[in-house]
């Protein structure tokens, strides 16, 4: 074997640039003849100490990322150490990104039995130093160091190092927080997000030691809007982690959120992502069910928005419905919208019928497809009695009010918009027309029943299964009504529908012709 020269790393960069750009798997057979030929403190000499030579560092850190991923290389790192302590110190962001991933490969590799991972975590003082990489490495270290601290809390006795009784200790995640710049504090609350999500243990741990309470803080004392838009997301993703709920007090956020909603000094980006958020929190039966006095919070804010007549919060108008539909999309959600007095749902159906703003209307189209059941199972699409009588009684009141004087001539003039307005009326109709009084209005129109049952009515694909599912709920509603299935004078739509259906979503026609052209000759 070729000896390798110290002096001149040109070797060494030619064989890692080979192993670091191979596109197979790199096992532990190819790890252990690469350090054959150039030994680990070989590569993290001239890791430390070739700096200069183009494209070196960039490459040994993309070749020892490989061997630390494979048993034999993960084997190695205890040895090692010191050199992990190093990195993370490094000015060099390649070399701290290497060293947070040599701390997960520990963790993930290390074999039971040898020296305790968490032992030699402690013994090289490694986990504050994850900590100043999370705080003050560019986005890609803060994300590997928080993944390496993620595994740490997992380890056995890992939580220890993560959580220190002593409140006051640097390492400790509140205390850290309250010494960071906003981005850092925004880094902490992230880390903290991911701990809960390691298991309910670590989710309780983080409970007892009043962490949640860092995030309503935050939004109540920062004065940085892209900070508090982070927070509100990150609030989000704890919501979501299913064995974490039980620690996240649903009131306390969803007063949280209301309290921005209602707040007309706070950007109109906050009060919409507020609002968003709320609609997909709430889009969830356990929390409509947990705190009933939060969800009217959160709803009366989301009226206020709606109810304004200030041109400039159109975009919050949206938001709103939006928020609302996603709330109507649960069973419980879209009864709270309905029984609700004043109905928030009222907003909802008003707007869609409204000509004089599209993005509201096509807004509340779809929200009102929510409410209506067209996300739901078929099961839960029909709502409480009190609900079901409040739905029909807006819609018909709505009717009255308009020039078109009936549901019906809402539906068509609906149908009859741009291919956008028409997806969403198709959503409506699918999730209204299980409702006996909505199927007698659709088939008091010819006109809708053609729409719906002309294949080339839509020329793009969601337009085409919009359309197709819209007339297969009309079909199934039909023939689910003994007093329609049985009506002969309705046996013209019948028929219809049914072949219709059959025909399928995608402009299939009976009769396929060469239709012949006609030119006049050219003279000239």
């Amino acid at each position: 074997m070729e000896e390798y020269s110290v002096d001149d790393p040109t070797q060494l960069l030619e064989a890692a640039s080979d192993f670091a750009n191979y596109a197979g798997f790199q096992n532990d057979d190819s790890a252990k003849e690469f350090l054959n030929r150039f030994p680990l403190p070989v590569i993290l000499n001239a890791l430390q100490t070739k700096t200069d030579v183009p494209g070196l560092e960039s490459t040994l850190v993309a070749v020892l990322e490989r061997v630390f991923k494979t048993k034999y290389g993960a084997s190695l790192i205890p040895q090692f150490m010191p050199f992990v302590q190093v990195g993370l110190t490094a000015e060099s962001q390649e070399v701290k990104s290497l060293a947070c991933t040599t701390v997960s490969c520990l963790l993930e590799n290390l074999n039971e039995g040898s020296v305790s991972a968490t032992r030699l975590i402690l013994d090289h003082d490694i986990y504050p130093l994850l900590l100043d990489c999370l705080i003050h490495g560019n986005e890609k270290v803060a994300t590997l160091a928080m993944d390496a601290i993620e595994k740490i809390a997992g380890s056995p006795k890992g939580i220890d190092i993560v959580f220190p009784a002593n409140t006051k200790e640097a390492t400790h995640l509140g205390a850290l927080a309250a010494q960071c710049s906003s981005v850092g504090r925004v880094r902490v609350l992230a880390l903290i997000v991911k701990l809960v999500s390691v298991s309910a243990d670590v989710a309780s741990v983080v409970q007892k030691s009043n962490l949640l309470g860092l995030f309503e803080a935050e939004i109540n004392n920062t004065t940085d809007t892209l900070s508090t838009l982070s927070i509100l997301e990150l609030l989000y993703e704890l919501s979501e982690i299913e064995h974490g709920r039980e620690f996240l007090s649903a009131s306390t956020l969803l007063q949280l959120l209301s309290s921005i909603i209602s707040n007309k000094s706070m950007e109109s980006i906050l009060r919409t992502r507020a609002m968003m958020i709320s609609g997909r929190i709430l889009s969830k039966e356990n929390y409509i069910l947990a705190d009933e006095l939060s969800v009217k919070t959160v709803l009366s804010a989301i009226d206020g928005i709606l109810s304004s007549s200030d041109t400039q919060e159109i975009d919050e108008c949206e938001s709103a419905l939006e928020a609302l539909g996603q709330i109507g999309s649960s069973i419980q959600g879209a009864q709270f919208l309905l029984s609700s007095s004043p109905p928030a749902a009222r907003h909802v159906i008003y707007a869609a019928f409204d000509r004089h703003g599209r993005g509201k209307q096509l807004a509340a189209l779809h929200a009102l497809g929510n409410i209506s059941g067209e996300t739901r199972p078929v099961n839960s699409m029909i709502l409480t009695s009190d609900a079901e009588e409040s739905l029909r009684r807006l819609i018909y009141e709505t009717a009255s009010k308009s020039s078109k004087l009936t549901p019906s001539g809402l539906f068509l003039s609906v149908l009859k918009q741009d291919s956008e307005i028409r997806l969403a009326g198709y959503r409506m109709l699918s999730g209204l027309v299980a409702r006996p009084w909505c199927l007698m209005e659709i088939c008091s129109k010819q006109e809708i029943i053609n729409i719906v049952t002309d294949p080339v009515t839509e020329t793009t694909k969601l337009g085409m299964e919009a359309r197709y599912n819209c007339c297969k709920a009309i079909h199934t509603a039909f023939n689910m009504s003994s007093k329609l299935a049985s009506d002969q004078s309705l046996s013209g739509i019948a028929a219809k529908l049914h072949e219709a259906v059959k025909m399928g979503p995608y402009l299939a026609r009976k009769h396929l012709e060469a239709q012949p052209m006609v030119v006049t000759e050219d003279r000239f």
